[in-house]
C-alpha cells in the first residue's frame, strides 16, 4: 500500500534541470530524425521546454519593468516567434541529428540552475550551459537561456536591444522584430 503512493509521489515531483536537458535533447533529436521534421514541429517542441516569456523579460532587462503588460505580451510573443522560427530552421538546416551530447554537471541555487553539456560533432567539442528556473521549489524547471562558447542567447539579445531602443525606441524595437519574425516565417514555411 505504501509502494503506489511513494511512486506517485516520485512521479508527480517536477524533473531536475539535467533530467529536462536530456529529455528536451531526446525529444528534439526524434523530430530531427523523423521521416518529415519541420521547423513548426521543433518549435513545438521546444515549446515544452524553453520559457520564452522568462527568456525575452531576462533580454530586454530593465527595460521590461517600464512596459504595460499588453507591451510584455507583444514582445514576448514576437521574441517567441523570432526565437522558435530561426533555431528550428537552424536545426533542420545542420542536420544536427549527427552531433552527439555529453552532459556535465548541473549546478541548483535555489530556483535556478545551470546544466553544462559538450556538442560534439565529429572531431569538435563544443560547450554550452543551460540555464533554467523555476517559480517556486514545487514548480517545473524550464529553460531560459543557452550558453554556448561563453556567449549567452540572452546577454547577445540584451546588448542588441539597448542599442535598437536608444535609436528607435521600444516601438522601433517591437517593429524591427515583428518583421525578422516574419520573414523567418516565411523561410520557414518555404523550408517545410
Amino acid at each position: 500500500m505504501f509502494v503506489p503512493v511513494l511512486v506517485l509521489a516520485l512521479a508527480a515531483a517536477p524533473a531536475t534541470p539535467l533530467a529536462l536537458v536530456k529529455s528536451a535533447d531526446a525529444e528534439v533529436q526524434k523530430v530531427l530524425q523523423s521521416d518529415a521534421p519541420t521547423t513548426e514541429k521543433l518549435a513545438a517542441k521546444a515549446d515544452e521546454f524553453i520559457d520564452f516569456l522568462e527568456l525575452a523579460k531576462r533580454a530586454l532587462g530593465k527595460d521590461w519593468a517600464g512596459l504595460s503588460k499588453k507591451q510584455q505580451d507583444d514582445f514576448s510573443a514576437t521574441m517567441r516567434g523570432v526565437l522558435r522560427a530561426s533555431y528550428a530552421q537552424k536545426a533542420i538546416s545542420d542536420g544536427r541529428g549527427s552531433a552527439k551530447v555529453e552532459y556535465g554537471d548541473e549546478l541548483v541555487e535555489g530556483n535556478e540552475a545551470t546544466v553544462k553539456t559538450t556538442l560534439v560533432v565529429k572531431q569538435d567539442r563544443f560547450p554550452v550551459v543551460y540555464k533554467l528556473y523555476r517559480a517556486d521549489a514545487k514548480a517545473a524547471w524550464r529553460i531560459f537561456d543557452v550558453v554556448t562558447d561563453d556567449v549567452s542567447l540572452v546577454a547577445t539579445y540584451n546588448d542588441q536591444f539597448r542599442q535598437v531602443i536608444s535609436k528607435k525606441g521600444f516601438d522601433g524595437l517591437l517593429k524591427t522584430l515583428k518583421a525578422k519574425r516574419e520573414q523567418l516565417e516565411k523561410n520557414g514555411a518555404a523550408q517545410n
